[in-house]
């Protein structure tokens, strides 16, 4: 005899609840992996305990890309079946779809801060850290290409400098030795300029010359007798 269709109902024994919802939702959670893999579908899956704590499953596409996508058919389907225009329902459905996306991009900011961590599961947090060290890898490219360019340009005005410095230097000095170059009577000058031991040599000298004039003078002129003595 096969067994009976069995009712389902609300398990009243909260353990015994608890135990079943455990159990039913590991098996829900596989039939979505599974159907993924074999079918090659998108899958999301999303159950919220009777104390609100959230369980979800999404293929590699994400959650989000598959919220979006979703988001996007119902828009379609209803704007293409809407047998009636309806402003307001239009603006209403925009809106809720606005604040569907502002929450899903506030949640991923908070994943990134580190908070909200717990209701991530294992792929979805390997996902996270990818992210996160894809945007280290980045930043760190970025800061050394900064600091390479800092120091180019740090080298740049360096040299500058001490071209600058240099020919302010080479200016100045052709500019002190311009008067001495430039003027004829430098060596001039310097040729006349007698010094003490030259001019006690002259005064000997033309002294001596004066004595012997006087000599030859004398012999001419005074006689003989006189300069024997």
């Amino acid at each position: 005899m096969g067994r009976g269709r069995v009712q389902l109902r609300r398990i009243e024994n909260k353990i015994k609840r608890q135990v079943t919802f455990s159990k039913r939702r590991s098996g829900l959670l596989k039939k979505a992996h599974e159907i993924s893999v074999l079918c090659d579908a998108d899958v999301a899956l999303i159950v919220f305990s009777n104390k609100g704590k959230l369980y979800e499953y999404s293929t590699d596409s994400s959650m989000d890309k598959i919220l979006e996508r979703y988001e996007s058919y119902t828009y379609a389907e209803r704007a293409i079946f809407s047998s009636e225009a309806d402003p307001q329902a239009d603006w209403g459905l925009a809106y809720s779809k606005l604040k569907t996306r502002v929450e899903s991009l506030q949640r991923s900011q908070r994943n990134l801060m580190g908070e909200e961590l717990d209701t991530l599961n294992n792929k979805e947090l390997q996902h996270l850290e990818q992210q996160l060290e894809s945007s280290l890898k980045n930043i760190r490219s970025r800061k050394e290409k900064m600091l390479k360019e800092q120091k180019k340009n740090m080298e740049e005005i360096i040299a500058k400098a001490k071209a600058k410095a240099l020919a302010q230097n080479a200016a100045w000095e052709q500019q002190n030795r311009a008067p001495y170059n430039s003027s004829p009577h430098h060596v001039m000058i310097s040729d006349s300029i007698a010094t003490p031991t030259s001019r006690n040599c002259q005064t000997r000298y033309n002294a001596e010359e004066a004595t012997q004039g006087e000599l030859r003078l004398g012999k001419g002129l005074l006689p003989s007798w006189m300069l024997s003595g």
